[in-house]
């Protein structure tokens, strides 16, 4: 479990100025910053000194958690006002420290403990520096039990499972026991355990038919 506080570091990087910009440059920004916008996971662009240069909607939302749990005077303040998290900054202190920008396809990975019902699993890793007049990081945040109840989604569709299967899964794919999910499920150990069969089984028979 990482524990969060507020890193000294100012938010400071100014835009290029619109006059400098020409209209495909504001078209392709414009465009990117909307696609951006729509995803669910969270996404911060900072400096090789922890200074924000991005954040989108949903990063926002994710540090206005962070900053429920560990300081609720400052709950309201906006991300693009407030330094990173000590705990998203130390993962990625390891990538700084190395002080290697060439090695861009290094990504690294840890999970913030906010609750136990809300874990955040945060990726880092270098940005394209010849893109930038500086090194940059790029800082993913997700919520664990939204990407695990996407994939399982994903895979009720791909293995073709009844609605019962699909319950048993998004429970199993969460981490709950055999024994948890049949509580939860107000069903016996067994009728799990048959289910479950049932489900590998319909894995392996898609394996099969689309190996290579």
């Amino acid at each position: 479990m990482i524990v969060l506080s507020n890193i000294q570091s100012q938010t400071v990087v100014k835009p290029e100025k619109q006059n400098n910009l020409s209209y495909n440059n504001v078209h392709k920004s414009s465009f990117f910053k909307e696609v951006v916008e729509g995803f669910q996971d969270g996404i911060l662009i900072l400096t090789n000194s922890g200074q924000l240069v991005f954040a989108n909607s949903s990063a926002c939302r994710f540090c206005e958690q962070i900053s429920k749990y560990h300081d609720n005077d400052d709950s309201n303040i906006n991300v693009s006002d407030r330094n990173v998290a000590d705990g998203i900054w130390e993962i990625c202190k390891p990538l700084v420290e190395n002080n290697n920008y060439c090695h861009s396809n290094i990504i690294l990975s840890d999970e913030i403990v906010l609750s136990n019902s809300t874990i955040l699993r945060v990726r880092v890793r270098w940005l394209d520096i010849n893109k930038f007049n500086y090194p940059c990081l790029l800082v993913t945040l997700e919520n664990r039990d939204d990407s695990i109840k996407n994939i399982a989604l994903f895979e009720v569709k791909k293995y073709q499972l009844t609605p019962r299967e699909a319950e048993i899964w998004h429970l199993y794919r969460s981490h709950y026991s055999y024994k948890k999910i049949a509580v939860q499920l107000f069903i016996t150990i067994n009728t799990v355990k048959k289910h479950m069969k049932n489900i590998h089984a319909k894995r392996q028979d898609y394996s099969k038919n689309n190996a290579c």
